[in-house]
């Protein structure tokens, strides 16, 4: 199956990946933080704001393979804490209507990022 980076001006992975690869019409990005990467920081201490910035940075890794976040059908977050769950949906609903991709959220143990508090997967079909 041909497949294609993604070309964009993000921070540098943590590891042997691509922030998103394109295949057959649909861009599989890898798991978001909520890295600032005009710092390299995390975007804040808290899950609304490295939410925020996650979906910010997805967004950018969208429109660099020529889609939207209209185009995603599918997301899965990553949740350190699961009472931040209320304050990850808050933001969440800022950047999504009806119909919602589907989602699944998952609770994990740690991520690779010291102090982040979530990451997010997703899969987009361009021009959906």
């Amino acid at each position: 199956m041909p497949r294609s980076r993604v070309p964009v001006e993000l921070y540098e992975p943590m590891g042997p990946y691509s922030h998103a690869i394109v295949a057959r019409g649909q861009v599989f990005v890898s798991g978001a933080a909520g890295t600032d990467p005009n710092t390299g920081a995390l975007a804040g201490e808290d899950a609304y704001d490295q939410t925020r910035q996650v979906l910010r940075n997805i967004q950018s890794i969208l429109v660099a393979a020529g889609a939207t976040l209209d185009d995603i059908v599918y997301i899965q977050v990553n949740l350190r804490n699961m009472t931040d769950y209320s304050e990850m949906n808050r933001a969440y609903a800022e950047f999504f209507s009806e119909p919602y991709p589907a989602r699944t959220v998952v609770g994990v143990s740690a991520l690779p990022k010291p102090g982040s508090l979530l990451t997010m997967n997703a899969v987009a079909i361009r021009g959906n």
